[in-house]
C-alpha cells in the first residue's frame, strides 16, 4: 500500500513538472512582456536590444532605462513561456526607438518602412501600373530600389496610406526666383551657387540677352522619389517627308523661294518603342517601317541675286540689353505726361547703352519728337515700322539704310521719362503690336 501511495506521488510530481517550470517574468514600465527561461536570458535580451539600438540610431552610449525594468523569478505554466526572440520584439515595441521592419531604400537612401510583409512590393507595383497602358512592354524604376528586412528607427515605420503619399510626391520641391530691378542672370546664378550655363538649362526658352522684371526663373526642379520608365510598343501611320529640288533664278533675291510644283508627303506604317519617364515622352525608337505610298518631289525656284544688307529678314531682334520695366498695355506710372496705355515695352539699362535696329530697313525719322525725346523710326518695307525712343543721342539720319543689328542710337532718358531706357515699339500697317510676341 505504501508503495502504491509513493508511486502516485511520483506520478503527480511528474505531471506538475510537465506543466510548470521555473521562469523569469519580465516587465517594462509596468507592462508584462512575458516569461523567459531564466534571469540570464532576460539580461541577454536587454543587452541585445541595446546593441541593436546603438547600431540603428547611431548612439554608442544608449542603454535601456533599468528603472523601468522589473523581473520576477517564480513557477510558471510552460504555456506562458516565450522565446527570447519574442521578448526582444515586445521590449523593442515598448521602448519605441527601433522596430524590425521591411525598409525601402532608393539609391541607397532609407525612405520608409512597414512591418507588413509584401506591402512595399505591392505599392511599388501599383506605382508602375499608374503609368502603364495596354501597349506597355516594359516598366521599371530608374533608381536602384531595394527592400531590406532589418531594424530601423521607429520614425520610418508608418501606415501604408502615408507611404503611398510619400512615394507619389517629390523629395525636393521646385525652387523659383522672381526677377527684380537690377538683377542679371549672372547675379542670380551666383546667388544660388549655379553657373549661368546651368541656370539657362533650367530655363529653356528665355533669351540670355534679356531679363524682365517679374520673370519667374527655375532655380532647381522638383525631384521625385521614384522615376517610372514606361516603354510602349506603338503602331501608327506617319508622313514621309518629300524631297525638294531647286532651280536657281538670278532675278530673285537670295532667301526667296517660289514653289512651281508642290510636293506630297508619302505614308509609312510605323512600329516604334516609345519611352516615357513619369508620363513624359523622352525617346521614340522606330523598330519597323513599311512604306504605304512614296513621297512626290517638290520643285522650287531659288533666288541667287545678292540681297542688300539692309533688307528686312522678316524677324525681329532685341534692340538692346537690359531689364523690362514696363510692359505693353494699361499702366499707371504716376509720371506726368506719360500714357496710361503703353503701346511699347521699356527696356532699362545704363546711360549710353547701344540701341540696335531690330531688323533691316530705312530710317524714316531721326530727331526730337515730344514725349519720345530723341526718336528713331525704321520702315522695314513689309508693313512693319519700329520705334526707338528716349535716346541720349542718334547715330543715323533720315533716308539711311540700316541692317539688322546695326547700332542706331545710344540709350538715354529724354522726353517724358523717369530713367534711362529704350521705349521700343512695333507697328504693323499703323497698329501698334506687343513687341514680346515678335522678339
Amino acid at each position: 500500500m505504501a508503495f502504491l501511495s509513493g508511486a502516485v506521488c511520483i506520478a503527480a510530481a511528474a505531471v506538475v513538472l510537465s506543466l510548470y517550470t521555473l521562469g523569469t517574468e519580465v516587465f517594462y514600465d509596468g507592462v508584462d512582456l512575458g516569461v523567459v527561461s531564466s534571469g540570464q536570458a532576460a539580461v541577454q535580451t536587454v543587452a541585445q536590444l541595446e546593441d541593436i539600438t546603438r547600431a540603428t540610431v547611431g548612439d554608442a552610449d544608449y542603454t535601456v532605462d533599468e528603472s523601468l525594468l522589473e523581473t520576477r523569478l517564480g513557477v510558471y505554466s510552460r504555456r506562458s513561456m516565450v522565446s527570447t526572440e519574442t521578448l526582444l520584439e515586445e521590449l523593442g515595441d515598448e521602448v519605441g526607438l527601433v522596430e524590425f521592419a521591411n525598409v525601402l531604400y532608393v539609391d541607397g537612401e532609407k525612405v520608409v518602412a512597414t512591418t507588413r510583409s509584401g506591402a512595399l512590393e505591392d505599392l511599388l507595383e501599383q506605382l508602375k501600373l499608374g503609368y502603364e497602358t495596354a501597349d506597355t512592354v516594359n516598366a521599371y524604376f530608374v533608381e536602384n530600389v531595394e527592400i531590406r528586412q532589418e531594424y530601423v528607427e521607429s520614425s520610418y515605420v508608418m501606415n501604408l496610406g502615408y507611404i503611398a503619399e510619400i512615394l507619389n510626391e517629390t523629395k525636393e520641391g521646385e525652387v523659383t526666383y522672381t526677377v527684380t530691378s537690377g538683377d542679371s542672370y549672372y547675379s542670380i546664378a551666383e546667388k544660388y551657387g549655379l553657373s549661368v550655363e546651368d541656370l539657362m538649362k533650367l530655363n529653356l526658352g528665355y533669351d540670355p540677352k534679356i531679363l524682365r522684371v517679374g520673370d519667374v526663373l527655375t532655380i532647381s526642379n522638383a525631384v521625385p522619389y521614384l522615376t517610372v520608365v514606361n516603354v510602349e510598343r506603338q503602331r501608327y501611320v506617319q508622313d514621309v517627308p518629300y524631297p525638294v529640288e531647286y532651280t536657281d533664278d538670278a532675278s530673285m533675291y537670295q532667301g526667296e523661294y517660289k514653289v512651281t510644283s508642290p510636293g506630297v508627303y508619302g505614308k509609312a506604317d510605323i512600329t516604334a518603342n516609345v519611352t516615357y519617364i513619369n508620363g513624359t515622352e523622352t525617346e521614340r525608337q522606330i523598330v519597323a517601317s513599311a512604306t504605304l505610298s512614296q513621297p512626290v518631289t517638290e520643285y522650287q525656284i531659288r533666288g541667287t541675286k545678292e540681297r542688300p544688307s539692309w533688307f528686312p529678314t522678316g524677324s525681329f531682334g532685341w534692340p538692346c540689353s537690359g531689364v523690362i520695366t514696363s510692359y505693353f498695355g494699361a499702366r499707371n506710372t504716376g509720371i506726368r505726361g506719360a500714357s496710361t496705355y503703353h503701346e511699347a515695352i521699356d527696356i532699362a539699362n545704363s546711360y549710353g547703352t547701344p540701341i540696335y535696329a531690330s531688323d533691316g530697313g530705312t530710317v524714316i525719322y531721326a530727331g526730337w519728337m515730344g514725349g519720345y525725346g530723341y526718336l528713331v523710326k525704321i520702315d522695314h518695307g513689309n508693313g512693319y515700322v519700329t520705334y526707338y525712343g528716349h535716346n541720349s543721342s542718334l547715330l543715323v539720319s533720315v533716308g539711311e539704310h540700316v541692317h539688322k543689328g546695326q547700332q542706331v542710337a545710344r540709350m538715354g532718358s529724354t522726353g517724358v521719362s523717369s530713367g534711362n531706357h529704350c521705349d521700343f515699339r512695333i507697328q504693323l500697317n499703323g497698329t501698334f503690336l506687343n513687341p514680346l510676341n515678335y522678339l
